[in-house]
């Protein structure tokens, strides 16, 4: 599987990155924005983006829209990374087309197992 991760907070980029390698033996791709993970996710067409919801310029919600009004990007799943934890937030996130939402910070030992289950993948 091949994973892009769009986090603006470099220190939580590696760790996930590190985790979905060595823990589920993805493949894994990174951007520091939102504009710079538009232009990675047309391009490579990952099966999955895990998304940041708060980052500067363009945010999580407003790069998923970018990302469904693309027909090349369209149909990748995203999971929101955020550390909004009100029912009601996530709920919110959801309804804007994401497949789930993952709490951070989480831990990086369940992180693949996390996004495994949201996306119906095994490991």
């Amino acid at each position: 599987m091949r994973v892009l991760l769009i986090e603006d907070e470099d220190h939580i980029r590696e760790i996930a990155q590190l985790s979905l390698e060595s823990v589920a033996g993805w493949e894994t791709r990174q951007a520091s924005g939102g504009h710079e993970g538009l232009a990675l996710a047309a391009s490579e067409h990952p099966d999955a983006i895990l998304l940041d919801v708060m980052m500067p310029d363009l945010d999580g919600p407003g790069t998923l829209a970018r990302l469904r009004a693309d027909p090349a990007t369209a149909d990748i799943p995203v999971v929101f990374l955020t550390a909004k934890t009100r029912t009601s937030e996530r709920q919110e996130l959801q309804e804007l087309g994401a497949a789930g939402v993952i709490k951070k910070p989480f831990d990086p030992m369940s992180l693949a197992a996390q996004v495994a289950e949201i996306l119906g993948w095994t490991l």
